[in-house]
Formats: structure tokens, C-alpha cells, sequence
């Protein structure tokens, strides 16, 4: 059995991105003989085992069909696949440092506590992005947090009413988990999970369940930044509508996690009141004064639609 796995899911790859992917896999600097890596092939219609053949990868990689669409049943794919204790997500446009899944090692041997870490994710943009983009460059799951390790200091207490989720936790892009840390979130049936991204939809706060499940089973999470990835950034992201969508979405899974592990800090809201806050938070962010206005006015309007939709 090797020590790491790494899963990549993958829905649809551009290939020349899931080549570069996959090709930083095979380079790492670590034995391949230490580590395996599972391409999961999430109901894709193009043939990602012709895209595998023509690779020359080596034997350690492998190639599972999840037909079940979603991030989410990819990932748990991965996991009941693979036997090894630590385990890397990567998503198909990412490039692992040479010395990545070594550092990942280390890491966890130094840190015993530790359920999760995560670390530096760097834009690779295919064309220059506009000066205002840059503010949102968090939602395209770029980080840089410094030099220094951020590691949380205790569990997360159940039903705190406090949002206590730490602002440095790894994001999905890289992050390295121990199997025996992610325990209870194996056993949630898959209908118990909220949603992730799924095909066109720009939901998300899948990475955020795990890392909530990690803390609330007593572990700890943690920022690395000696974990260092680059993030292709297609020029389609780069786009003022893309954004919104983007920041919707995110903002409103982002309260569906906080309101399910009894740590958001807002109460529900009436729902016949979401389009009249909406409206308010149009004049508020001066929606209409340009794009980033704009971006910033649907992340409010992606939380009013989650508050005004709480069981």
C-alpha cells in the first residue's frame, strides 16, 4: 500500500491543462514507488482513457469511472478506492510543485495533529486580467497567506453560534487529508452532503463541509506554505458575468455550510424578503457603477437567497 494518494477529478478535461496536471504528478520528487494517483473520470463525453494513453504516464496511475456527476461523489470516489492513510485533491487544473507531495509527508509526520493542510495557490492567467479582477481572485481559489504556518489552535465546538471556521483552513485545490481525520465524513450517506460544483453549476462549499467535519472529530487544520500549486486560470473566468455567477454561488453555499454545523452567525430571514434586500444591496454596492460593483452586489445576493432558504 503506498502512503499518499492523490485523486484528480476531472468532468469534461481541456486536455492540454489535465496533461500539464498530470504530468506535475509524475514529476514529483518523491519515490512513485510512495505514491499512487487516481484519475476520476466524473461522467465525462470525452474519452479521458485516450487522453491517459497518449500521456505515457506510469503504472501508478489509474483511471476509475464515477457516474454519478458532482465534485463531491468524484472525491468520495477517490477515497473508497484508494487505501492510503493521507490523501491529496487536486483539481484538473493544477500544477503541483516538484516537491509537493514530499512536503505533504513531512508535514503530517511534524504535525500529528493535523487532519488537514493546504498552502500557497498561485494564478497562472492564459491572458492578463483586468486591475479589478484582482480583489477577486480569492473566488478563483488562488491564496497566498506568506511565509508563515497558520495552524488552528482547537477543535471547533458544535452549535457555538459563532463562526469559528478558520479563515487560512486548506481549500479544496491541494489540500492534504489524513483518512482517520475525515472519518465522519465517509460515513454521511451521500443524500446528508450539500451540494458541490456539479457540471455547469457554481455551487460549492464542499471543501468547507470536510474541513468542518475535520475540526468538529477534534483535529486541526492548517496553512503550509511550503505546499506551493499553480492554477491555470482559463481566459473564460475572466469574466465579469463568470465572477457574479461565481460569487453567488460561493456566498450562498457558504451560508448553507455555516447554518449545518451550527456555526453561522446571521439568522434566517423571511423569504419573501430576499428581493427587497437584493434591491437595498443593489444601492448599497452601486451594482450598476461597474463590474466589480457588480460582483460584489451577487455575493449578497447569493447570501440573501441561502438566508431566505434555510430549513
Amino acid at each position: 500500500m503506498r502512503e499518499i494518494c492523490v485523486i484528480v477529478p476531472t468532468h469534461n478535461p481541456e486536455i492540454s491543462r489535465l496533461r500539464r496536471c498530470l504530468n506535475a504528478i509524475q514529476n514529483q520528487s518523491l519515490s512513485s514507488t510512495r505514491w499512487e494517483c487516481l484519475i476520476i473520470d466524473n461522467a465525462s463525453k470525452v474519452c479521458v482513457q485516450d487522453i491517459l494513453r497518449q500521456s505515457e504516464l506510469s503504472d501508478n496511475f489509474r483511471i476509475i469511472r464515477e457516474n454519478s456527476p458532482g465534485l463531491t461523489s468524484a472525491r468520495r470516489c477517490g477515497f473508497q478506492a484508494s487505501s492510503s492513510e493521507i490523501v491529496v485533491m487536486v483539481d484538473d487544473d493544477n500544477l503541483l510543485a516538484p516537491d509537493y507531495l514530499a512536503h505533504v509527508l513531512a508535514t503530517f509526520e511534524t504535525q500529528p495533529r493535523v487532519g488537514a493542510a493546504g498552502g500557497r495557490s498561485l494564478p497562472e492567467f492564459e491572458t492578463e486580467p483586468e486591475p479589478w479582477m484582482r480583489e477577486f481572485e480569492g473566488l478563483l481559489a488562488c491564496r497566498n497567506l506568506g511565509e508563515k504556518p497558520l495552524i488552528s489552535n482547537a477543535p471547533l465546538r458544535p452549535t457555538s453560534g459563532k463562526n469559528e471556521y478558520p479563515l487560512f483552513a486548506p481549500i479544496g485545490a491541494g489540500m492534504a487529508i489524513r483518512r482517520s481525520a475525515i472519518q465522519s465524513w465517509l460515513a454521511q450517506p451521500p443524500f446528508e452532503l450539500l451540494p458541490d460544483r456539479c457540471g455547469d453549476k457554481l455551487t460549492s462549499g464542499g471543501d468547507n463541509e470536510m474541513i468542518f467535519t475535520i475540526l468538529q472529530s477534534g483535529w486541526k487544520v492548517g496553512y503550509f506554505p511550503e505546499l506551493e500549486l499553480i492554477h491555470v486560470i482559463p481566459s473564460s473566468r475572466l469574466d465579469c458575468t463568470y465572477l457574479g455567477r461565481l460569487n453567488e454561488g460561493i456566498q450562498y453555499s457558504w451560508i448553507q455550510v455555516l447554518h449545518k454545523y451550527g456555526a453561522s452567525p446571521w439568522h434566517a430571514i423571511p423569504a419573501w424578503s430576499i428581493p427587497l434586500r437584493q434591491l437595498k444591496a443593489w444601492v448599497t454596492h452601486r451594482a450598476w457603477s461597474g463590474p466589480a460593483e457588480w460582483v460584489r452586489w451577487k455575493g449578497a445576493c447569493g447570501m440573501f437567497s441561502a438566508l431566505g432558504n434555510i430549513a
